[in-house]
C-alpha cells in the first residue's frame, strides 16, 4: 500500500489539479475524472481537509473532518467557525485570517485549536491554512488540512508530568541517583548525591569513580561494572567505603544497572547510592546492645524466661540451672510441668491476668518441682509482651529456697525465743527448789555415816536432784540465755569424746568420721554440745533401730552477709559439723516440727520432746545456726554452723574430786532466806567464816562496814529491786579488786555473761553440791592478786 500524502502534498496535488485544468482546457469528462481521482484521494484521508469561503463558512469538506466535528456532511456545509470555536478562537482564526487575506501569505499556516464538537466534547487539534484562489487567481476564501491531536496532546502532557514528577523525585529523594559512561565519569545525578560526597554539582559532573574510591573500593566497583556489563544483570553493591569531598570516610550502598541507547547498545551504567553511615553506627550500637544484653540475660543470677500458648519459648542459662532441666527438654514442655501440684492452678491465674493486661501482678512465691524431683520454692515476676506477633509474657524467677529456709529458721527461732523466755524461768525457779533438795540433804550426809539406814534413801535423793538438774539444763537449752561457761575448744575433741561413748552402747551401727584436722577453734560450752551431739546421735539411732551407717563430718566454712543476715548473725568464719544418718527419714511436715518442745514421734512414755528442741536452743545461744535436711526413706542430715574464733585453747589444771576446806570470809547473798540458810550451813561445814545478806542494799552495806575482811563474795543474779548486776557494779566501786562469785538457777548467758564480762570472777550453777561449791571456792581464793 502506498503511503498516505501529507497536507502539503494534497495541497500541492489539488493545486495542480485546478491549474491542470486552467491550463490545459480538460474536456469536461476529464475534469470530472480528475475531480473523481483527487476526491476519492481526500475521502481516504485520515486527517480532515476543508475549505471556505471568505466569510468562515466551510464550502467544502471531506469525511474525515465531519467525523472530527461529530457531524454529517450536509450539517458541515456552511457552517462558521463560532459554531464549533469558542469566541476566543473565533477571534484568532478570524485574525489569522484577516493577515493572511490582507498579506496574500505565507502560503500555509499550522494553528493549533480547540474544535467544540456536536455532542460539546473538546478536541485538540491543529490546521493549516492558505488562500483559496480561483482561475482569475482571485482570492475567495482558504484551504488546508485538519489533524486531530487530542491524544497526541494528552501523551505529550503525560510525558510532561511523568518526567516533572520523576524530576521532582530525584531531587526531593535522600538516595542519590547517578549515570555514569562506561568509563565510569559522571553524566547525570542528582542534588541529593552532591550532599553524600559533599561536592557542588560541577565538581560532580565528569567526576571519575576513582576520585572517592580507597583502593579495595576500587576493586570492588571495577569487577562489579565489568560484571554487569557482560551480564546485563543489575546488582547491588551492600556496605563499601567511599571518600567524601572534607576526606571523611562514609559507608554507602549502592545499585548498579547496564544503560543502553536506543538501539540496545551498552552506553553507561544509572543506579541509587544510599549513605548507610548513620544505619551501620546504628547498627553496630544494636548490636553492642545486644551482646550486651544477650550478656546480662545469660549471666543474670535470675532465670529469664518467656511463655507463650502454655510453652517455653526462650530461657537463659540460669533458668536451666534452676530447673537441672537440659535445653532440649525445657523448650519442649509446658510451664505448668514445673510447678508443684498444689500452687498450678493459682500461677496459672497469675499468667492469664498478666495476659489480659493487668499490670498489677506483684511478685509472687510457690513451689517448682526440679528434674531430679526437688521441691524448690521460687520467686516469680511476669510482664505482659509481644513475642513474634503474639502475646507472651516475660518471666523473672529467682530461686529462693535458701531464704525460705532462713525464713523458717527465723519463724523458729521467734518460737523458741517466746517459749524459751518461759523455759527459763521454769528452770531458775527449779533449780532453786532442787537447790534447797541437795543442800539439806548435803547437809544431812555429812552428819551420817554410810552404815546408817537412811544412807542410801539420800544418795538416792542426790541421784534424783541430779536427774532433775539435767532436765532443767534441757529447758534452759532451750530457754534464751542458755550456756553455762564457756571456753576456746577443738570440736573435733568434743565429737569423738561423745561418739566413742555413743558407740559403745549401738555397736550395730557403723560409725564413720570425717573430721577435719585444722579446723578452727570454736567457743563454746562444752557440756552443752556434749549434750546437743549426743541428742543427735540418740535421734539417728531411733532412725535406725535395726542399724545402719552414722557419718559425722567436720568442715571450715565462711558463710556470707546472704546467709547470715535473715537470722540476725554475724557474718564470718564458721566450723559446720554434719551428723547423717541412713535411717527412714521425715516428711516435710515432720521437719517442721522437728525443733518444737515436747514434740516426739516416739510414742508416750519414750521421749520427752526436748532433746532437738534444746539442740536448737544452744545452738542459737552459741549465736550458730542448726538445720535440717531429710527424705523420707533416704535418711537424715543435721548440719550445725558454730562460729570460730581466734582465742588459743587453754590446758586445764585437773583438781581432785574432793571436798576442800577454807578459814576465809565468805559474803553470801541470796533473796531467798531458805537458800541464804542452806548456803551458810554449807560454808560453815567446810570450815569458812560466814556472812549473809538478803538483798543487793543490803550487801553494800554490810561489805561496807566489814569489806576489810570479806574474801568472797557469792551473789544471787536475780533479786527484787536491785538485782545481782547492780550489786555487783556498786561492790566493785568499793573495793575494784573485789573477788565475787556469781551464783544463779538461770545459766551464763544474757545478764550472767555481761557481769562475768565486768570483771566477776567465775560462776556457780544452782543446784551446786557440797563438792562443787568447795572446788569453785578454792579456785578462786587460791588464784593470786591481780
Amino acid at each position: 500500500m502506498a503511503n498516505k500524502p501529507n497536507k502539503k502534498d494534497l495541497e500541492k496535488m489539488v493545486m495542480d489539479l485546478r491549474q491542470e485544468l486552467a491550463e490545459h482546457h480538460m474536456t469536461e469528462e476529464a475534469l470530472r475524472q480528475s475531480e473523481e481521482k483527487y476526491r476519492n484521494i481526500l475521502e481516504s484521508m485520515s486527517e480532515g481537509y476543508y475549505e471556505v469561503n471568505l466569510a468562515g463558512n466551510f464550502t467544502f469538506v471531506n469525511d474525515a473532518l465531519a467525523k472530527m466535528h461529530g457531524r454529517s456532511h450536509e450539517e458541515m456545509m456552511g457552517l462558521n467557525n463560532r459554531a464549533y470555536n469558542s469566541p476566543e478562537t473565533s477571534k484568532r482564526i478570524y485574525k489569522i485570517f484577516n493577515e493572511m487575506y490582507r498579506d496574500q501569505g505565507p502560503p500555509t499556516r499550522i494553528i493549533d485549536y480547540e474544535i467544540i464538537r456536536k455532542d460539546g466534547a473538546i478536541i485538540l487539534a491543529e490546521f493549516s491554512a492558505s488562500l483559496l484562489k480561483d482561475e482569475s487567481g482571485k482570492t475567495i476564501g482558504f484551504r488546508g488540512v485538519v489533524r486531530d491531536r487530542t491524544d497526541q496532546t494528552k501523551a505529550e502532557k503525560a510525558l510532561e508530568e511523568s518526567e516533572k514528577k520523576y524530576r521532582t523525585i530525584l531531587e526531593t529523594m535522600e538516595e542519590g541517583y547517578y549515570e555514569v559512561d562506561l568509563a565510569g565519569n559522571r553524566t547525570f545525578f542528582n542534588d541529593a548525591l552532591c550532599r553524600i560526597y559533599g561536592y557542588s554539582h560541577d565538581e560532580m559532573m565528569n567526576m571519575n569513580y576513582r576520585t572517592y574510591a580507597p583502593p579495595e573500593t576500587l576493586t570492588l566497583l571495577r569487577d562489579v561494572y565489568q560484571e554487569v556489563y557482560r551480564t546485563g544483570i543489575p546488582t547491588k553493591i551492600f556496605g563499601h567505603k567511599v571518600f567524601r569531598k572534607d576526606g571523611s570516610t562514609i559507608m554507602i550502598e549502592a545499585s548498579v544497572a547496564l544503560r543502553r541507547d536506543p538501539s540496545g547498545n551498552p552506553i553507561g551504567f544509572s543506579g541509587i547510592i544510599m549513605d548507610k553511615t548513620e544505619q551501620k553506627k546504628a547498627e553496630e550500637a544494636l548490636r553492642l546492645s545486644e551482646e550486651k544484653y544477650r550478656l546480662l540475660v545469660e549471666n543474670a543470677h535470675d532465670g529469664i524466661f518467656i511463655v507463650q500458648n502454655g510453652g517455653i519459648e526462650f530461657f537463659n542459662h540460669r533458668t536451666e540451672t534452676i530447673t537441672v532441666y537440659p535445653a532440649a527438654e525445657l523448650a519442649a514442655m509446658p510451664f505448668v510441668k514445673l510447678i508443684h501440684p498444689k500452687d498450678k492452678e493459682s500461677v496459672a491465674e497469675r499468667q492469664r491476668k498478666v495476659l489480659a493486661g493487668d499490670d498489677r501482678q506483684d511478685t509472687f512465691s510457690f513451689r517448682m518441682i526440679n528434674r531430679k524431683g526437688e521441691n524448690l520454692w521460687v520467686e516469680l515476676g511476669s510482664v505482659r509482651i509481644d513475642w513474634e506477633g503474639q502475646p507472651a509474657t516475660l518471666n523473672f524467677l529467682r530461686d529462693i529456697s535458701s531464704q525460705k529456709r532462713m525464713e523458717n529458721q527465723l519463724l523458729q527461732a521467734q518460737k523458741m525465743e517466746a517459749v524459751g523466755t518461759l523455759a527459763g524461768g521454769i528452770a531458775h525457779d527449779f533449780n532453786n527448789l532442787l537447790m534447797g533438795i541437795q543442800g539439806y540433804t548435803s547437809l544431812i550426809l555429812l552428819d551420817i555415816g554410810s552404815d546408817h539406814p537412811h544412807y542410801s534413801k539420800l544418795k538416792n535423793i542426790e541421784q534424783q536432784v541430779q536427774a532433775g538438774a539435767e532436765l532443767a539444763k534441757q529447758m534452759l537449752g532451750v530457754a534464751k540465755g542458755g550456756k553455762y561457761e564457756v571456753k576456746a575448744t577443738n570440736i573435733n575433741t568434743l565429737i569423738e569424746g561423745v561418739l566413742d561413748l555413743y558407740g559403745r552402747t549401738r555397736k550395730e551401727i557403723t560409725i564413720h568420721k570425717f573430721l577435719l584436722e585444722e579446723v578452727w577453734t570454736v567457743e563454746v560450752d562444752r557440756n552443752q554440745i556434749e549434750q546437743v551431739l549426743l541428742n543427735l546421735y540418740v535421734n539417728a539411732g531411733h532412725a535406725m533401730p535395726a542399724g545402719g551407717d552414722l557419718y559425722v563430718e567436720t568442715k571450715n566454712i565462711i558463710l556470707d552477709e546472704n546467709y547470715t543476715r535473715p537470722i540476725g548473725l554475724t557474718p564470718g568464719k564458721f566450723v559446720r559439723i554434719s551428723v547423717t544418718d541412713t535411717g527412714v527419714g521425715m516428711d516435710e511436715a515432720t521437719q517442721k516440727r522437728a525443733f518444737d518442745p515436747f514434740f516426739t514421734t516416739k510414742g508416750m512414755g519414750r521421749g520427752t520432746g526436748l532433746g532437738l528442741a534444746s539442740a536448737y536452743g544452744i545452738i542459737k545461744n552459741h549465736n550458730g545456726i542448726i538445720n535440717i535436711y531429710s527424705e523420707k526413706g533416704q535418711g537424715t542430715t543435721f548440719n550445725i554452723y558454730l562460729p570460730a574464733t581466734e582465742k588459743t585453747i587453754a590446758q586445764e589444771a585437773n583438781i581432785p574430786e574432793k571436798v576442800l576446806s577454807g578459814e576465809e570470809t565468805v559474803l553470801f547473798v541470796d533473796d531467798q532466806e531458805s537458800i541464804t540458810d542452806i548456803g551458810q550451813n554449807l560454808l560453815e561445814k567446810l570450815g569458812y567464816r560466814v556472812i549473809t545478806a538478803q538483798s543487793g542494799s543490803e550487801a553494800i552495806d554490810i561489805y561496807r562496814r566489814e569489806g576489810s575482811r570479806i574474801d568472797l563474795v557469792i551473789l544471787d543474779m536475780i533479786m527484787p529491786e536491785m538485782g545481782g548486776g547492780e550489786t555487783f557494779d556498786r561492790l566493785k566501786e568499793i573495793n575494784p579488786q573485789i573477788k565475787v562469785l556469781l551464783s544463779s538457777g538461770y545459766s551464763i548467758n544474757g545478764q550472767a555473761k555481761d557481769i562475768l564480762d565486768r570483771g566477776c570472777k567465775g560462776f556457780l550453777q544452782k543446784p551446786f553440791t557440797l563438792a562443787d561449791l568447795s572446788k569453785k571456792l578454792r579456785q578462786f581464793l587460791d588464784e593470786k592478786g591481780d
